[in-house]
C-alpha cells in the first residue's frame, strides 16, 4: 500500500498528529533548515519529500504557487509528493491537510503556497523564497532570512545569525554518547578540522599542515572531515598536510559511519573552512571554540556572515592561537521553533 492510500485509510485521530508539515528539499543544507526547526517545536510532523522536473522555475512564476515542478522522488519509493498523489490525499481527506508548513529553499516555496492558497495554512519559509515571493511576499506568515541576506525589514520577516539546522543541544550531547567509546582514547586538545569546497591541493595540504601544527604542539589530535564539495584531489592533499599529527580523516563518501557529528561533540576546538555558511553555524552550536579558516574562500555574502559571527563573538579567525573565549552557543533552530510557537500556538495545539 502506498502512503498515500495509508493516509486516506488512517483514523482521523491519527491524521491530526501531523498537522506540521515539512517540504523536504533534495538539498541536504536546505532541507535541514526546515527539518531541524520543525524537531524544536515538539509536536509530530512529517516529512513531505520533493523531488523537481525542469517546470521547477515556471512553477515558481504562479501567484498561487503551483505543483508543476514536481517529479516522482528519488530518494525511497514514497510517491506522496507528486502533484497528482498530493492533490487526491488531502482533497479526498481535508482533515489530513495541514495546519502550518515550514519549507525552505526557492524551489519548494511555490509548493508552500500553493499549500497555503487551498488549505489556508500557516507558511513558514526559511531563506528568499525567489521568484515565487516576487509578488507574493507577504503571503508567507513568517520569513526566516539570515541576516547577512540584508531582508527588508517588515512583520513577517525573521532574522537569524546564521542558517538553522538539526544540531540541537540534545543531538550533541546524543552524539557525545554514541562516539565517545571510539574517540575518547584521543589526547586533548582534540581539534576538529571541517573542509567545504573550493579549495586547490595547496590550500589543502597548507591548511592540514597548519591545523597538524597546531593540535601536536599541544599534545592533540585532529578529527578532519570533508564534504561532498571538497573533491579527492583536495582531500588526498589534506591528508598529507595533516600527516606530522595523530589524526582521523573521514573522506567523503567512504563507507563507513560519517563521523561528523561526533567530531563535533568531542571537539575542544573546531577549524571550518570560511566557504560554509551551514558548517560554521553548526560548529558554534556546540560549546567549543570556532575558528574560520582561508576567509579568501568567502564570496560577497559569506564575507558579510563571518563579520556578523565575529562581530557577536561567535568565532575567530584561524592563528596560532585555539584557545576558548566566553562564548554563548548558538541555537537559531530553537529561537525560530520559539518564535512560531508563539506566533502561532492553535495551529500546533492539535486540536480543531
Amino acid at each position: 500500500m502506498t502512503d498515500t492510500a495509508r493516509q486516506l485509510r488512517e483514523p482521523r485521530a491519527a491524521r491530526v498528529a501531523e498537522r506540521v508539515w515539512v517540504l523536504d528539499d533534495p538539498r541536504a543544507g536546505t532541507s535541514a533548515q526546515a527539518i531541524g526547526i520543525a524537531e524544536r517545536l515538539g509536536v509530530p510532523f512529517r516529512r513531505i519529500p520533493l523531488s523537481w522536473n525542469w517546470m521547477a522555475h515556471v512553477a515558481a512564476l504562479a501567484r498561487n504557487g503551483s505543483l508543476l515542478g514536481l517529479s516522482v522522488p528519488s530518494r525511497a519509493e514514497d510517491t506522496s509528493a507528486t502533484p497528482w498523489a498530493m492533490q487526491t490525499t488531502m482533497l479526498a481527506a481535508r482533515s489530513a491537510a495541514p495546519r502550518l508548513v515550514i519549507s525552505a529553499g526557492s524551489r519548494s516555496a511555490s509548493v508552500g503556497l500553493w499549500l497555503k492558497a487551498r488549505f489556508g495554512c500557516r507558511l513558514v519559509h526559511c531563506m528568499r523564497p525567489g521568484l515565487a515571493g516576487l509578488f507574493r511576499g507577504d503571503a508567507y506568515d513568517m520569513l526566516v532570512i539570515p541576516e547577512h541576506d540584508r531582508p527588508r525589514a517588515s512583520g513577517n520577516v525573521f532574522t537569524t545569525l546564521g542558517a538553522p539546522h538539526r544540531l540541537s543541544p540534545n543531538a550533541l550531547q546524543q552524539a557525545a554518547e554514541t562516539w565517545k567509546e571510539r574517540l575518547g582514547h584521543l589526547p586533548h586538545p582534540r581539534v576538529t578540522l571541517m573542509v567545504g569546497g573550493g579549495l586547490s591541493p595547496a590550500d589543502a595540504h597548507k591548511l592540514g599542515r597548519d591545523v597538524a601544527r597546531l593540535a601536536a604542539e599541544r599534545g592533540g589530535a585532529v578529527l578532519a572531515t570533508t564534504s561532498r564539495r571538497t573533491g579527492p584531489e583536495a582531500t588526498e592533499a589534506l591528508a598529507a598536510g595533516l600527516g606530522r599529527a595523530l589524526h582521523l580523516l573521514y573522506r567523503w563518501g567512504e563507507p563507513d559511519e560519517n563521523p561528523y557529528r561526533g567530531f563535533l561533540a568531542m571537539a575542544d576546538a573546531i577549524v571550518v573552512t570560511a566557504d560554509s555558511v551551514s558548517m560554521l553555524s553548526e560548529a558554534c552550536a556546540s560549546s567549543a571554540p570556532v575558528f574560520a579558516a582561508l576567509p579568501r574562500l568567502a564570496g560577497t555574502r559569506h564575507r558579510r556572515f563571518l563579520a556578523a559571527m565575529e562581530a557577536r563573538g561567535q568565532i575567530r579567525m584561524l592563528d596560532d592561537d585555539v584557545s576558548p573565549w566566553p562564548r554563548m552557543t548558538l541555537d537559531e533552530a530553537g529561537r525560530v521553533a520559539h518564535e512560531i510557537m508563539r506566533r502561532f500556538p492553535l495551529e500546533l495545539s492539535g486540536t480543531d
